[in-house]
């Protein structure tokens, strides 16, 4: 599979797309403000402990404050040893005695036993905020760099999953352990395969000297302060994405094309040569067909190539997915047809998940399948679908109403919450009042109304819709409100009302 990276830079917004075989996969946009913030790390403050969530609200400059939950807060050392001792529990024994250095505990700690209100905390932003929550942070600091990720809150020693080889996932173990100068953690990304020791070395003493400068900021600063911002959108995407997940890179920017440089001088000298400066007069996601693939990931309903759909309703807490056949028939009997068309909806369903960064709990609704057979077919094929994702996920089997339930790791916001807001006219609901609903509504309103109004006419204003259904088909309404109020009902049309608005006046003259 050829793999590709397209950057397109404005002023105000960086996009990021890595498109498989020409098709657009995966979707990254950057934009000048507070939205996308995970990977920086803060000097924050504590604002409220919770001990009935067992949590805190943490202050780090954001117009929301940071969510911060008991198991990811970093026992201090003589904290860890004091919990040890009180709960009677051994501690690691060395020949010189009981080793301070990092205690493994097995004890329930309070949040309020570990912070106090207007405590100032290190913390790192593991996921931004999304929609009405604030970002989730954590005390469990990590920097990741080209081949390594410095953990130095830990001394565990990790290899990617997709290092896959026993002996190359044990050499780079021995190798970290061997190079590393402080009791500090380290994980060995994807590209540090096959990676010699002198670059591991020079990347982990970078590292040791950016956490090192990261604490000197925080001696010297008031909270909340930024202490250190995660790598510009476009960086990103060349330490993380390029060589293992793409093999070229194509910017429209001069000036990104020559800080890419620039950093690839720096770290990855060899694929400066798989960089490329777009210079054509057409917008970049344009030459490559991409801006149509973004409109489709915003769509409700995505239609399959044999008929039929799929839609995907995104609520506050889940996604739920609901296949449907539309106009495919089938061509020999219903449960072939629904087979073809859940196997079909499965590569669609994956794709649209990793392309709209579909994160936290999803349903997923097939269509109902009489054979155990069928069923497990479409579930392999789903995990199959989801392999090509980077996303952490977790799937249960097919259960006895259809449904698939599964959780995808959530970082950031998706797609369609980072360039869409809720309907101005329907306020994110979806629906309106239906026309005659509205007429209906105006009769109960006037006659309510009607009790205390001592005019001597009524006169309804509402929107020019309604005003015409009430003029028309809908007239036996006034007729009835005229004679139950034994007064002239007069009905204007606003254009300035919101189809289910509407405001009664009384008239005192004639």
């Amino acid at each position: 599979m050829y793999k590709k990276l397209i950057i397109n830079v404005t002023p105000h917004e960086t996009r990021v797309a890595l498109l498989e075989d020409g098709d657009l996969a995966e979707l990254y946009i950057d934009r000048n403000d507070q939205t996308d913030v995970a990977g920086n790390v803060y000097k924050g403050r504590v604002q409220r402990v919770l001990p009935g969530m067992q949590a805190a609200f943490v202050d780090i400059g954001l117009n929301q404050a940071a969510f911060l939950y008991v198991d990811d807060v970093v026992i201090e050392r003589d904290q860890a040893l004091e919990a040890a001792l009180l709960a009677g529990q051994p501690t690691d024994d060395t020949e010189n005695g009981a080793d301070v250095s990092r205690i493994e505990l097995d004890v329930s700690t309070s949040i309020e036993d570990m912070l106090d209100e207007g405590q100032d905390i290190l913390v790192h932003v593991a996921k931004s905020p999304i929609g009405t929550k604030g970002a989730r942070v954590t005390t469990h600091i990590s920097l990741p760099g080209r081949f390594l990720v410095l953990m130095p809150t830990t001394e565990h020693i990790g290899v990617s999953r997709r290092i896959e080889d026993e002996t190359e996932r044990r050499r780079l173990k021995e190798m970290v352990a061997q190079l590393r100068r402080e009791k500090c953690g380290y994980i060995v990304r994807t590209a540090g395969e096959g990676i010699a020791s002198e670059r591991l070395a020079e990347e982990m003493h970078f590292l040791d000297n950016l956490w090192q400068g990261i604490q000197r900021k925080y001696n010297q600063v008031q909270a909340p302060a930024l202490l250190h911002k995660e790598l510009a959108i476009s960086l990103r995407a060349v330490r993380d994405l390029l060589t293992h997940e793409a093999e070229r890179l194509v910017i429209d920017s001069a000036d990104v094309y020559h800080s890419v440089l620039d950093f690839l001088n720096t770290y990855m000298p060899k694929l400066k040569d798989n960089v490329e400066l777009y210079t054509g007069g057409e917008p970049i996601f344009d030459a490559f067909n991409l801006e149509g693939d973004i409109s489709r990931a915003l769509k409700r309903k995505v239609w399959l190539k044999s008929g039929g759909y799929i839609v995907i309703d995104q609520t506050e807490a889940l996604v739920a997915i609901d296949v449907n056949t539309g106009r495919y028939v089938g061509k020999h009997n219903l449960e072939e047809t629904i087979l073809k068309t859940n196997l079909e909806a499965v590569k669609e369903i994956a794709y649209q998940i990793r392309l709209r960064d579909i994160g936290g709990l999803i349903i997923i609704d097939f269509i109902d399948m009489a054979k155990k057979s069928n069923q497990e077919k479409v579930f392999t094929a789903l995990e199959d679908s989801l392999k090509k994702d980077k996303s952490k996920t977790h799937v249960l089997p097919i259960s006895e109403m259809g449904l698939v339930q599964m959780t995808r790791k959530r970082i950031k916001k998706s797609v369609n919450r980072l360039l869409c807001e809720p309907c101005f006219y329907c306020d994110g609901e979806g629906y309106l009042l239906s026309k005659q609903s509205i007429c209906y509504n105006i009769y109960r309103d006037a006659l309510r109304d009607a009790q205390d109004m001592a005019g001597v006419k009524f006169t309804v204003r509402t929107n020019p819709e309604i005003a015409e259904l009430l003029h028309g088909e809908e007239n036996h309404i006034v007729v009835e409100l005229e004679k139950n109020i034994g007064k002239q009902v007069i009905i204007y049309p606003d254009k300035t009302l919101h189809l289910e608005e509407f405001k009664i006046f009384e008239i005192y003259q004639k």
